[in-house]
């Protein structure tokens, strides 16, 4: 079979299954099944391909056409320019989160300080953030011991110099200086679209309002003796107001908004510093 006929009937095959970015799914599948770039793709459209190729692409859209995440059939996925290992255990990166490592750059932080990931899932956060800024010391935890497995490839794969420890949200870590963390905070009665509901539920839903593990991980932080200089947060731009006052419970003021992240301070510093 040529590329070209490939293309096109993979191309209707998932348009009729109600993928809407059909066209790029379906060369992007191509371009890992046969090594070749995009633009030599499309300038050869009469390349032959190989049965195995075919046979291993058949399988892959007929992935696609159930909704099944382009980047759990790839196994792996892009976040701020690095490739990230991913799997049906850990959620795909999203390109809102990379909003958080923007701020954090920005942020006016000591050398040395100790940079806590809650919840790390793939690593993305983690191991973006010990990349960007070497002179943080940087760990990460979570509940799953399979996102563990696959964050630690990932910080071996990029050469990160990253700590992971298995902890529900602090209950077995101690904060450090920076927070920063992406918990499940979709409400448990919001209609997801068909592929997020191959991801792992309990990585989506955080209760009624989708905001119950962030007043579990804010209680956490109003009852330790070391609080955090700076907490950064992801969740939907409607919960901002009401994770602000949860916040509050725990001694900090949202400093900052940019799109989904919230940026979290203690009042006690602020009000000092004013």
């Amino acid at each position: 079979m040529h590329t070209a006929e490939w293309l096109r009937n993979a191309t209707q095959a998932l348009q009729e299954a109600g993928i809407a970015t059909a066209r790029l799914d379906c060369l992007v599948l191509l371009e890992d099944a046969t090594g070749k770039d995009r633009g030599w793709l499309l300038s050869h459209p009469e390349h032959q391909l190989q049965g195995s190729e075919v046979k291993e692409l058949s399988t892959e859209i007929a992935q696609r056409a159930q909704h099944v995440p382009l980047a759990y059939i790839r196994g792996k996925a892009e976040f701020y320019g690095r490739e990230f290992q991913v799997n049906a255990h850990t959620l795909v990166p999203r390109p809102e989160t990379e909003t958080m490592i923007k701020l954090l750059k920005t942020l006016d932080i000591p050398a040395d300080s100790q940079l806590l990931d809650i919840g790390t899932g793939s690593g993305c956060i983690a191991i973006t953030a010990a990349l960007e800024l070497p002179n943080l010391h940087v760990t990460a935890c979570d509940i799953d011991d399979n996102c563990l497995h696959t964050a630690e490839q990932n910080a071996r794969l990029l050469h990160a110099p990253v700590t992971f420890f298995h902890s529900d949200l602090l209950e077995h870590i101690v904060p450090g200086d920076i927070i920063v963390t992406n918990l499940p905070y979709v409400p448990d009665n919001f209609q997801i679209n068909r592929a997020a509901t191959h991801e792992p539920r309990h990585a989506l839903f955080g209760g009624a309002d989708g905001l119950d593990l962030y007043r579990t991980l804010f209680n956490q932080i109003r009852l330790t003796p070391s609080k955090p200089s700076y907490i950064l947060t992801e969740s939907l731009p409607p919960q901002h107001e009401v994770l602000t006052s949860i916040a509050k419970t725990a001694g900090y003021a949202c400093t900052r908004t940019d799109d989904f992240i919230q940026l979290f301070q203690p009042i006690n510093r602020l009000n000092s510093i004013s």
